[in-house]
């Protein structure tokens, strides 16, 4: 009689790195589907070239270390780097940007480290500040949404594309009748110009509590970090920190002086708040894993995001703040790490 044999593990998990990355991509699809309303065709340009280059990268790096590239390619871990990198860029951005952040993240962020689960800090917003660094200028290139002025012009799908691939605009387009200030930039600016901030409200741009067009991103983004919630994709600490670390700090501020600091509610709906919250923060390699740590790992985001956006030099700073704890996490994770029943905690140092 023969006994059939199997080695471990004898239980197969119920998910896996693909199943998970496919349903972090499928939560971004109605936010993906309102920031091309809202800010035209550049996003699918974005994106297609920000997977291009993010597989191609993936690829070349596994084959250079000796690796078998379709397993790794099927797990869809680039893909959501490339995402995350199309809703961080313009939507007006040259090819060879979006190439340049997505080759970063990927090649240098994530393989030069050792490949996925063992980078230290996240591709996608790694690659996004090397480019924010490199081109200043492409980065600032932000157009107004669908409902904003009336005397914008909204680029076609073909002056889309054309700006992608050559970084000309057509004769009869300018710089100036393009771009528009973000909201962000302009209460930032104004801020420290000494307006007021209900001055500011009155700005194009803004609209109930944040950015127009921003927060209708915003509430679908949300929507699809609940799912995430409920499909426990991820853990509510972080997006609970993130959000508590931000909001806290502009309540106390908006509250104490509401003429020199902006609301809860500009900050919570303006930028990359809410994608930070539930995608980019939720990141399971980068980020704090105990649950204490988790919670420690947000609000230390979401605080930075403030300070960096209310004193800083940059008017969003989410990617900034990412990069920083994502420093910080190990360390977090040993002073947070959960106590071993029968074993009394040692504190930090001592043998």
């Amino acid at each position: 009689m023969e006994f059939e044999r199997r080695d471990a593990p004898f239980v197969t998990p119920s998910t896996d790195v693909a199943s998970i990355m496919r349903q972090v991509l499928y939560a971004l699809i109605p936010a993906a589907l309102a920031y091309v309303w809202y800010f035209g065709a550049g996003f699918i340009f974005n994106l297609l070239i920000a997977a291009l280059f993010c597989a191609a990268g993936e690829a070349a790096m596994l084959r250079l270390r000796g690796r078998p590239v379709e397993p790794v390619l099927g797990d869809f871990s680039a893909m959501v780097t490339a995402v995350l990198l199309a809703f961080a860029l313009p939507a007006l951005t040259p090819w060879w940007v979006t190439a340049t952040a997505a080759l970063f993240g990927i090649v240098v962020v994530k393989h030069l480290y050792g490949g996925l689960g063992y980078n230290l800090f996240n591709p996608a917003m790694a690659g996004y500040v090397v480019v924010l660094v490199a081109f200043p200028l492409d980065l600032n290139l932000w157009t107004a949404p669908r409902m904003g002025d009336l005397d914008y012009h909204y680029m076609t799908l073909f002056e889309t594309a054309r700006y992608t691939l050559t970084g000309t605009f057509p004769d009869y387009l300018t710089f100036d009748a393009i771009s528009r200030a973000t909201p962000l930039d302009v209460v930032k600016a104004g801020l420290n110009s000494m307006n007021t901030f209900e001055e500011m409200r009155s700005y194009p741009m803004m609209g109930d509590f944040g950015g127009r067009g921003w927060e209708w991103i915003g509430n679908f983004t949300a929507i699809g970090g609940a799912w995430l919630l409920l499909r426990n994709i991820i853990r509510w600490q972080i997006p609970f920190g993130v959000l508590a670390g931000l909001l806290i700090p502009a309540g106390i501020f908006y509250f104490a002086d509401p003429a020199v600091h902006a609301s809860p509610g500009f900050y919570l709906f303006s930028g990359g708040t809410i994608l930070c919250a539930f995608f980019i923060a939720t990141d399971p390699v980068t980020a704090a894993t105990s649950p204490r740590g988790r919670l420690v790992y947000g609000l230390g985001i979401g605080f930075l995001i403030y300070a960096i956006r209310r004193w800083g030099s940059y008017a969003d700073g989410v990617a900034f703040a990412v990069l920083l704890m994502n420093m910080a996490a190990p360390a977090i994770d040993y002073v947070t790490r959960p106590r071993i029943v029968g074993h009394a905690r040692r504190s930090w140092g001592r043998k």
